[in-house]
């Protein structure tokens, strides 16, 4: 093997590698990538899942295309730079926006996090070594170059991630979260939904003055504060049991059972319940990975009910820079909340001194 033909194939191998390290890494987790796509406007939840998976699928088809012959310097290379000159303009974009030292532009997922400016250079240097392969490598065999090859490649690749990464299509479904169902009046759940005695309602004398009861307690009625309904009204049953969050204080946490981040602050959580009069703790879990919800708990040794939201309804009820997140309601008003691992991550002292206050 000459020098020329050596150096094409390290070439042809770094790009390859770079492709399939950078569609490997966007499966873990998935829902991540997926949520990258809804924040940047580019589509809805519904079609975020497969938009997902067709582009993870052009970097496995790619990553092997570069290494085959077929249509090699007519479509696999021009496709490669195609897209390697998107992602450019789209980090530009991002860094514009946000800056170009700040954040992960999600091009190697979560676990190898990266700047719009490193993915830039990434892209830049990768898009040069694709043109030097188009250049120096020699022109595609018209007789023996098979067309149905590369797209064959695209199609076991697409076919294979809907596969392994099955999802429930939501056509036609709201997004918007589901009805509060009143369990105290619906006798078809009345009879298997238990109270949480923190939501009960005691029956009170009526009183011909408003301003007679307000003084009987002034303490509690100037702290109380005036009841709203939350973004969180609408999951009231947890564990087969009938809760109100918006009724009282409570802390509602909305988890992934992958998420190590999570699964810290729930330890973290945890720890200060042993300590602190905490509030009741509630857990919406999206349900991707949602077998190692036991493993999450007992880990964490949190002490919550919880219930399982889909992927959608997860991320159309938070609506926020990520998890995990964490809020204190109080009467369904908002005390705390924290979100994400940035600069609105979990901070305890922060959260301690929210409970204090109230």
């Amino acid at each position: 093997m000459d020098k020329k033909t050596l150096t094409l194939w390290v070439l042809r191998g770094l790009i390859s590698g770079l492709f399939l390290l950078s569609a490997v890494l966007k499966l873990i987790p998935l829902w991540a990538f997926e949520k990258q796509i809804v924040d940047l406007g580019l589509t809805d939840w519904c079609s975020a899942h497969y938009l997902a998976r067709l582009i993870i699928a052009l970097e496995f088809a790619i990553g092997i295309g570069i290494l085959q012959k077929h249509f090699l310097k007519r479509l696999v290379i021009p496709v490669t730079v195609l897209l390697l000159v998107a992602f450019c303009i789209h980090l530009c974009i991002v860094g514009a926006q946000s800056g170009f030292t700040n954040g992960n532009c999600g091009c190697f997922g979560q676990l190898l996090p990266m700047t719009p400016l490193e993915a830039i250079i990434k892209n830049v240097v990768t898009i040069a070594m694709a043109i030097y392969v188009f250049v120096k490598i020699d022109k595609d065999d018209r007789v023996s170059n098979r067309l149905i090859v590369p797209f064959a490649i695209y199609g076991f690749a697409a076919f294979a991630m809907f596969f392994f990464y099955p999802f429930c299509p939501c056509w036609g479904e709201s997004t918007d979260p589901v009805p509060v169902v009143d369990a105290y009046n619906d006798p078809a759940l009345g009879d298997t939904l238990q109270v949480d005695s923190a939501d009960m309602v005691l029956p009170t004398l009526p009183s011909s003055n408003a301003a007679d009861t307000a003084q009987t307690n002034p303490v509690n009625a100037a702290q109380e504060p005036a009841p709203v309904v939350s973004k969180f009204a609408a999951f009231n049953v947890f564990g087969n049991k009938k809760v109100n969050l918006d009724k009282g204080k409570k802390i509602v946490c909305c988890f992934a059972p992958g998420c190590d981040h999570c699964q810290e602050t729930a330890k973290v959580l945890a720890e200060l319940a042993k300590k602190e009069a905490l509030p009741p703790i509630y857990i919406l879990f999206m349900d991707e990975e949602a077998e190692r919800i036991p493993e999450f708990l007992s880990s964490s040794g949190i002490k919550a009910s919880y219930t399982v939201l889909d992927i959608v309804k997860f991320w159309t009820t938070m609506k926020s820079d990520g998890t995990p997140a964490v809020y204190y309601l109080h009467n369904g008003n908002v005390k705390y909340q924290c979100e994400g691992i940035d600069a609105n991550a979990f901070n305890k002292d922060s959260f301690l001194k929210a409970i204090r206050e109230n």
